[in-house]
C-alpha cells in the first residue's frame, strides 16, 4: 500500500512547532520556535513533511527581497537545517523524495528565489538535501562525547590542557551556575567587553533583554556558568541542553584574566554537568578556519579529538530571477550574491 504524505506550514506561534521538533531523533535549541522568534524581525515557519510516524521538519526564516515581489529563505544564527524521525526505514527514501519535490514547489509558489542554511554538524542532514543546490563544507567543529566515562573524556585532553586545569583549580577560582541578576549582569558586561576586544560585528551585540529571555525560556534548558575569583565574576558561558545535545553558545572573559584562560575551567565543568544528563554530545562549535592554525579551533580541540564537519546549504530556486537580481554585483563567494 502506498504511503500517504502530508505537508503543513506551521506558524511560529503554534504550539505544534515544538511538539514536532521534540519528537525528532535529534534536535538542537536552534530548531525551536523560541529561537526563531527572539531577535528575529522576519517571518519564521516550520515546514512539516510527514507520512504516518515518519517526518522531516525544516524551520526557515522568510525574508522579503526589497523592491521586488520575491523572497528568499535563510536560517537563524547558529546551526539549523532539517530535523527528522524515520520510524520506518522502508519509507525513508520515499519521504525524502516527497520532501524535495514539495519543498521546491513551495518555493516556486511562494516566490522564493534562493535558500541558504547553516547545517548542524551533529545531525545527518546531507542525504535529505542532496540534489537541491550545493552543500559546501566549511570549517570543522569540536564535540566531546558524553557517552564516554568522565575519566576517559579527560584522557583525550591535550597534555598541556590537563596541566592548565590543575593550575586553575589550585587558584581561588570556582565555577557556579549564575542565578541572580548581579552575576548575570556581570557576565553580560564581560560578553560586551569580549566582543569589543575581538572587533565583532554589531550582529553579536545582543540586547540585555535577549540574555534574560534566553536564560528564562521554556523551549529548552539554558544554563549560565560563571567563573568567580572570590565574589568577582571573571568569565562566563551559556550552555543549552536540548535532550541529546549540549551546546556551547555565548561566552566571554574579562580582559584582566585572559592570560589564565578561566574559560577552560568553565568548559570542563560543563562537561561534568553534561555527564549527568541524557545528552550524548557537548558541542563546542568551531573556529574561523577549523584548522590548527586557527586559535579558537585550537583552544576547543584541546578538549577532544572528535571533529565534525560544519557545512552550509546553498540552493538557487529561480536561476533566471537570481541572475537578474545579481546584475551589477561584483562576483564573490557571498550568498545570495544579490544581497552582497
Amino acid at each position: 500500500m502506498m504511503p500517504i504524505f502530508n505537508f503543513e506550514i506551521i506558524e511560529n506561534a503554534s504550539p505544534k512547532w515544538n511538539e514536532i521538533i521534540k519528537q525528532a531523533e535529534t534536535y538542537d535549541f536552534h530548531h525551536t520556535a523560541f529561537f526563531h522568534k527572539i531577535d528575529n524581525k522576519f517571518r519564521s515557519v516550520l515546514l512539516y513533511f510527514s507520512s504516518e510516524e515518519n517526518f522531516i521538519a525544516l524551520p526557515i526564516v522568510l525574508r522579503p527581497i526589497e523592491n521586488t515581489p520575491y523572497w528568499d529563505v535563510t536560517s537563524v544564527y547558529g546551526y539549523s537545517g532539517p530535523v527528522y524521525k524515520f520510524q520506518s526505514p522502508a519509507e525513508k527514501d520515499a519521504l525524502i523524495n516527497f520532501f524535495k519535490n514539495t519543498f521546491i514547489r513551495f518555493c516556486e509558489e511562494f516566490g522564493v528565489i534562493s535558500v541558504f542554511a547553516r547545517l548542524h554538524p551533529v545531525l545527518s542532514q546531507r542525504k535529505i538535501l542532496d540534489g537541491m543546490g550545493q552543500i559546501l563544507d566549511l570549517n570543522r567543529t569540536v564535540g566531546i562525547s558524553l557517552n564516554m566515562a568522565p575519566e576517559d573524556q579527560r584522557k583525550v585532553y591535550r597534555k598541556s590542557l590537563k596541566s592548565e586545569l590543575n593550575q586553575l583549580r589550585r587558584k581561588e577560582l570556582m565555577v557556579v551556575t549564575a542565578y541572580d541578576h548581579g552575576e548575570i549582569d556581570a557576565f553580560i558586561k564581560i560578553y560586551y567587553e569580549t566582543m569589543d576586544r575581538v572587533n565583532a560585528s554589531q550582529d553579536y551585540y545582543f540586547s540585555q533583554d535577549y540574555f534574560y529571555q534566553f536564560l528564562q525560556n521554556r523551549d529548552f534548558e539554558a544554563k549560565l556558568l560563571v567563573c568567580k575569583e572570590r565574589n568577582n565574576v571573571i568569565a562566563g558561558a551559556i550552555f543549552t541542553n536540548s535532550e541529546k545535545i549540549i551546546q556551547y553558545h555565548l561566552a566571554g572573559t574579562s580582559s584582566e584574566y585572559i592570560k589564565i584562560a578561566p574559560m577552560k575551567l568553565i568548559i570542563d565543568e560543563a562537561r561534568l554537568w553534561g555527564n549527568q544528563t541524557a545528552a550524548g554530545t557537548l558541542h563546542l562549535g568551531g573556529g574561523v578556519g577549523g584548522s590548527d592554525e586557527d586559535s579558537l579551533f585550537r583552544f576547543k580541540s584541546a578538549f577532544s579529538d572528535q571533529y565534525m564537519q560544519f557545512s552550509v546549504w546553498r540552493f538557487i530556486v529561480n536561476k533566471e530571477v537570481y541572475g537578474e537580481l545579481s546584475q551589477g554585483k561584483e562576483m564573490s563567494n557571498y550568498f545570495p550574491l544579490y544581497r552582497s
